[in-house]
């Protein structure tokens, strides 16, 4: 008997240095419910793959080049309003904060953040039904 596996979570990472998008890469994929399916290292190219690829979270670095965290935060809720939205930001400060959850984002890790919380973070976004679109 064929049984179809349970489908994955599909996250895009948004992060300008190659060391963290690649750690976050290996840290979601050893997690049988979530697939990574694309780095990108500024923000346009971010907002280009969400669109192309239309994941179910997009995790966002605060700061990053091509536009920054908010602009890029809130391009793709307006052009995939289903993607759900999170900051993983080494910085902490409140304005920060505020700036990306006036764009959608409804979880901000900081960075250094336990493995487990950045996996449960992303699970719980894709189960909150996110960014008031559902």
């Amino acid at each position: 008997m064929n049984r179809t596996p349970p489908p994955r979570l599909r996250v895009l990472v948004a992060d300008d240095n190659p060391v963290i998008g690649d750690a976050l890469r290996a840290l979601l994929e050893s997690e049988p419910d979530i697939e990574v399916v694309a780095v990108a290292v500024d923000a346009g190219e971010a907002v280009a793959l969400a669109e192309l690829l239309v994941p179910e979270v997009a995790l966002l670095d605060v700061r990053i080049p091509g536009g920054g965290g908010a602009w890029m935060a809130r391009e793709i809720r307006r052009r995939v309003p289903h993607t759900r939205l999170m900051a993983f930001s080494a910085h902490s400060d409140t304005r920060s904060i505020a700036q990306m959850a006036s764009a959608g984002v409804t979880e901000y890790l900081v960075k250094g953040s336990p493995n487990t919380e950045i996996v449960a973070a992303i699970r719980r976004v894709c189960a909150s039904g996110a960014n008031g679109t559902e």
